[in-house]
């Protein structure tokens, strides 16, 4: 999934920035921002931490398109994926 991409392309964009700017403050070149974006690479959490405070944006909330797009990835395909999820969201609330 691109959910993270797609709200950091927003993001970006809504604010009239490059993806050069964005990637001069998380140290990093310019294409894995634009991957980034399109869902070809992941970002670490330290780089959204890093990108959600450049572009002035709820650290939450891209936090949790991350995550969603870590999970989303590890069930792709998956006949059982949705029961996993729900069995983890049971366990959690114990």
């Amino acid at each position: 999934m691109n959910y993270l991409g797609n709200k950091l392309r927003e993001l970006r964009e809504s604010k009239g920035l490059l993806l050069r700017q964005v990637a001069a403050y998380i140290e990093v070149d310019t294409a894995l921002v634009s991957k980034l974006e399109r869902g070809e690479r992941k970002a670490n959490k330290d780089q959204v931490i890093r990108i959600a405070e450049f572009l002035e944006a709820e650290e939450k909330e891209l936090m949790l398109l991350w995550l969603a797009d870590k999970i989303a990835d590890s069930i792709e395909g998956e006949d059982l994926g949705i029961e996993a999820i729900r069995f983890i969201e049971r366990e959690f609330k114990r």
